[in-house]
């Protein structure tokens, strides 16, 4: 589990929480239309402006934000460089039957294991990692999405509660409530953007981004292990995808 992500947006959620609680009623801030208009209206514009099966597949790569951890990718090197090592004193087809943690790497393997030849061994990981991060991008767009509409619904709850307000403005007990749906949808649409949707979408960025170095340094070693290159140089030519904390 990232503690870092679910401790962010616990302490956010109780930041706002108590500061709430110093400056007034709790129950002050909680409005069902201005809830409804916020919520209801960025889940409808999302499954516009996206598929329905992209929609619900990004809540459960949602979880990756709170759940996945960062790809470690100097067990990925030591793995590369012990199949170099077999490739040199046995032979590449030996790397067929060598035991292999990551998927990618294996795939790799595979392929040269087979004898194919290294143009095609670079376009089908070369396409592998291209559609990897398309499908990354997908999920990454349904929240950059809702944090785009959130705050734009709240501004039209926001609009919603001026007209009642206005139009009953020779009523003074009508002027409070339509007020309060006009500030509080700006509120909900403005903690859910910049609490919840953005600062997934942008752990899932990042996420997506380590596991596509990861795949870029796999398939460096892949070509580096076809072509025969020493173990000890193709770990020093590895080592330069990783930070120097790391090395």
């Amino acid at each position: 589990m990232d503690i870092g992500t679910l401790l962010g947006l616990i302490s956010g959620i109780v930041l706002v929480l108590v500061a709430i609680l110093l400056g007034g009623d709790f129950w002050g801030f909680v409005n069902a239309p201005s809830a409804l208009i916020v919520i209801g209206g960025t889940v409808a514009v999302t499954f516009i402006m996206f598929p329905m099966g992209v929609v619900l597949g990004s809540f459960k790569v949602a979880l990756k934000a709170f759940f996945s951890r960062s790809p470690n990718s100097k067990l990925v090197i030591n793995e590369i460089v012990t199949l170099a090592n077999k490739a040199r004193k046995e032979s590449l087809v030996s790397l067929e039957k060598a035991p292999i943690d990551d998927w990618f790497l294996k795939k790799g393997a595979l392929l040269v294991a087979d004898g194919s030849e290294e143009r095609l061994i670079l376009t089908i990981l070369e396409t592998e990692i291209n559609f990897t991060k398309q499908r990354h991008q997908r999920g990454q767009g349904v929240f950059k999405g809702m944090g785009a509409m959130a705050p734009a619904f709240g501004m039209i709850g926001t609009l919603i509660g001026l007209v009642n307000m206005l139009q009953v403005l020779d009523d003074p007990t009508a002027i409070g409530p339509g007020m309060a749906l006009a500030l509080l949808t700006t509120l909900y649409g403005a903690l859910m953007a910049n609490l919840i949707f953005i600062p997934i979408a942008k752990k899932l960025e990042e996420r997506s981004q380590e596991e596509l170095s990861k795949m870029e340094l796999t398939l460096e070693g892949v070509i580096s292990i076809l072509r025969g290159e020493n173990p000890r140089l193709i770990q020093e030519k590895l080592e330069a995808f990783l930070p120097p904390s790391q090395r």
